[in-house]
């Protein structure tokens, strides 16, 4: 039982608010949204802060919900994602992680990859040009709007990785970084 403890270590030295591994659905989403609405509430987080680090979790969690891929059972024994948020003194890191199909991959990189190349005004200009309907949105969201909600919510850039999982799968992750001090984001 000792991992329990490296586990709480572990936990305590990243300052996690919250740890999530699961399956994702509203239910859940409603309940992550409340927990850390209390831990946030309980730290005494100015409202402007809330608001952000609310939308962005909204959207990743969401990303989660729309996006993720079935785990083979029987060969990774459950269905799951893992959402994760921490507080640090000056900021908040919302991070999340998901299988999606392989030949996904290189959509997914290459949005991330061009919304961190913009500036404030590019994310702007991009989020309108997606809102008004352009090519590519499919009936999950696919043309990489929440991402870019994420990105000027946040201001700052989006880490990304991906980790193969087998021919099929390969597990993203995604983080954001949210200051508490910077006057950053919309």
């Amino acid at each position: 039982m000792k991992y329990i403890y490296d586990l709480h270590k572990t936990m305590l030295r990243q300052s996690l608010i919250l740890v999530y591994e699961g399956e994702f659905n509203q239910e859940v989403t409603k309940s992550v949204l409340a927990m850390v609405e209390r831990n946030m509430d309980s730290f005494g987080e100015e409202a402007s802060i809330k608001r952000k680090v609310f939308n962005v979790m909204v959207e990743c969690l969401q990303n989660i919900c729309k996006h993720a891929e079935s785990f083979d059972v029987e060969t990774y024994g459950k269905n799951n994602a893992i959402f994760l948020i921490g507080k640090h003194e000056d900021e908040y890191i919302i991070t999340s992680g998901n299988a999606v199909p392989n030949d996904k991959v290189p959509s997914i990189s290459k949005k991330l990859e061009n919304i961190n190349a913009l500036d404030k005004e590019g994310l702007k200009e991009l989020y309108k040009s997606i809102i008004k309907g352009s090519p590519g949105l499919s009936e999950k969201g696919g043309a990489g709007l929440g991402f870019v909600d994420m990105a000027r919510k946040s201001g700052q850039k989006l880490r990304f990785d991906f980790e193969p999982i087998d021919e099929h799968l390969t597990f993203f992750s995604l983080k954001s970084t949210i200051s508490r001090t910077a006057k950053g984001g919309d």
